[in-house]
Formats: C-alpha cells, structure tokens, sequence
C-alpha cells in the first residue's frame, strides 16, 4: 500500500482526534514519496534495539504505540538516541506512526484488552469521548425575536462580532406580531458580546434564549474503563488472572484499608499505562494499571481501595497480537504485519 493510502486507513481504524490534547499521535516520519508499505512493523515501544530489529525485517512502516518523538526535536543528529531513531528511520526509508492514547480510547482498542484480564464484566469508559466533529459550529446557540424597527440595527453590530456563525432569520409571529426570529452560533468569547449587545435594549432581552451546544458521547469510547464483574471474586483469584492475561510472573498489590486477599472484588477500575490522572475519585473495589504515584496508591488504600500495578508498558504490550489480527482484517491483508520480537518492558526484578 502508498504510505499516504496506509496512513488514512490506521486514521479509520483509530481517529487521531480521540487522542489527549496533549499527546503527539498520527505520522511522526514520513520518507519522501512516494513510499510503498509492505511491511507494517508493530512495537510497544520503539527503541534502538527495536529499530534495528525493524531494519533486519526490512520494515517500511512502525507502528510505535508510544510515540518516539513527543517533546520537540531542536535538531537531528548522532548524539541522542530518540535522534538516533530520525536518523536511522529516513536512512532505510521507514515511517514511523504512533495512536498512543487513540488507541486507549476505542472500543476495540488497549483498555478494552485489557479488561479480559479481569474476567466475565461490563465495562463502560471513565471518561466518556466527545464527537471529535460535529455539524454544529461554536459552543452556544443564540435566539431572539427582533421587530423590523429593531432588526437591521442589531444585525448589523452582531455581524461585527467575530466567531459568529450560522446566522439566520425566519418570520415569526409573537404575541401577535409579525417579527423575525434570529438564530446564531457562536464561542464563548463571542457569546459575552452577544448578550452585551441584546441587554442594551431590554425589548430584546427578554426574548432571548442561549443554548450550550455539546458534542454528542461516543458508546464504548473513552479514556480508562469501570468494569462490574458477572460474579465477585476474591483479590487473590483476580491477582492470578491478571498475571496470566498478561503473561506475569508477580505484579505489585497494594491492599485496601480494611481490606485482605480474599476480600471480593466487584468493581474494578482500571487504565492502561500511567493512570493515576484517570483512575482518581472513581469508586471501586480495584484500581488496576501500570503504574501510579507513591501519594496516589496511598489515597486509594486509605478509601479502601487495592491496588494492582504491573509496569507501564506491561499492561499494554500484549494488545498488539490482537491489533496484529485487527489489523489484518481491516487492511484486507494487502500487508505483512508483524510484532517485535525485540520490545520489552525495561523494567525488570534482579
């Protein structure tokens, strides 16, 4: 496949816009074009062992869970190792794309993996996605009713307004007078203006209504997930299955205040990754994630709640067998992928 082709079919399979604001996902090294894929090479975490290991394969494209460049590059050259990967990429003409937390948010994607680990539950986002576009331009919707003495005066000072959208006029009839009724999207700035103007002649202001334009939930999309187990099980029992979902010889456990092993879990919340951020407030039997801060395991305990770290990249490396599969399906097997052999949690108990 054209890389340009293959790109906008991974954009498909996982929109960029569901992304965290502050992540850096999508086509981070593109080789000049035009550049054919036939290999697709997917990887946790993209180290130099690991592009090596790419280079061997003859790979055109990696795909890199977490993205290699997150802060920006000033300059590339030989002397640190995330350059070192720049360099090496567009030497053998390899792109490289990282999803990252797009890929946390789907619902086929990394949390919904990992909630199989827990056993038969339900599960529903913790922190549902918006729409990433909607037809509706603006934050607000503005209505009013202005007779003709009053209309072109007002639209004529509104359409000085920046971040005004959608305007449009209709007849109305209001207590039996013939008026027109006026309708506008606008941001939250232009929505102080708005109201500034319509309060300057009271006859309009008490006709006006404003309306908070939302984006409408995406079913099953979101960051992290709350899963409600069929039947409650013990700690100890939901311990040994997280170890064998994710091919674990220990994890690190942390028991609620009040709490022992064999006290039943019914409700897990858990978050691929890093997710002290994600994971804090919700109330649950278990918290369960890679990794989280000395205060934040504390707090959860001191509310009763256990807590089960694996590492950072452990309880996300074991989705690409299944993406690996995804993926196929979704291409059509017009391309090889494979899976690193080389990735690795960098972590380990000496």
């Amino acid at each position: 496949m054209n890389l340009r082709e293959l790109v906008s079919a991974l954009n498909d399979f996982a929109s960029p816009a569901l992304a965290e604001s502050w992540d850096n996902v999508g086509l981070l090294v593109e080789p000049s074009p035009p550049h054919t894929v036939n290999t697709l090479f997917l990887t946790n975490d993209l180290t130099e062992e690991v592009m090596e290991e790419a280079v061997q394969k003859k790979a055109d494209l990696v795909l890199s869970y977490h993205p290699p460049i997150f802060t920006p590059l000033k300059r590339v050259t030989w002397k640190t190792w995330k350059e070192r990967l720049v360099v090496r990429a567009l030497e053998n003409r390899i792109g490289i794309y990282s999803p990252h937390t797009a890929y946390d948010a789907i619902p086929h994607g990394v949390n919904n993996w990992l909630t199989k680990g827990l056993g038969a539950c339900t599960s529903v986002p913790l922190h549902p996605s918006t729409a990433p576009s909607s037809p509706a331009e603006g934050t607000h919707r503005v209505e009013f009713c202005a007779d003709a003495e009053h209309l072109d005066a007002v639209l004529s000072k509104i359409k000085d307004i920046p971040e005004i959208s959608c305007l449009t006029t209709l007849p109305a009839r209001v207590e039996g007078e013939e008026q027109t009724r006026v309708s506008l999207n606008c941001s939250q700035k232009a929505l102080l203006e708005v109201v500034a103007l319509l309060s300057q002649n009271s006859h309009l202001h008490h006709k006006t209504e404003i309306l908070l334009l939302q984006k409408p939930l995406l079913p099953h999309t979101g960051m992290g997930r709350l899963c409600t187990l069929s039947e409650p099980v013990s700690l100890s029992d939901i311990i040994e299955r997280i170890k064998g979902h994710l091919q674990l010889p220990h994890v690190r456990v942390a028991v609620g205040a009040g709490r022992t092993l064999e006290s039943p879990v019914k409700k897990a919340a858990l978050c691929a990754g890093s997710g002290s951020s994600v994971l804090k407030g919700t109330e649950a039997d278990l918290y369960l994630t890679g990794e989280m801060s000395h205060h934040d395991v504390l707090d959860a305990v001191a509310n009763g709640i256990s807590v089960i770290l694996c590492e950072h990249s452990n309880t996300e490396r074991g989705f690409l067998s299944e993406l690996r599969d995804a993926l196929a399906i979704h291409l059509q097997n017009k391309i090889n992928i494979i899976v690193s052999e080389k990735d690795r949690d960098p972590l380990q108990v000496a």
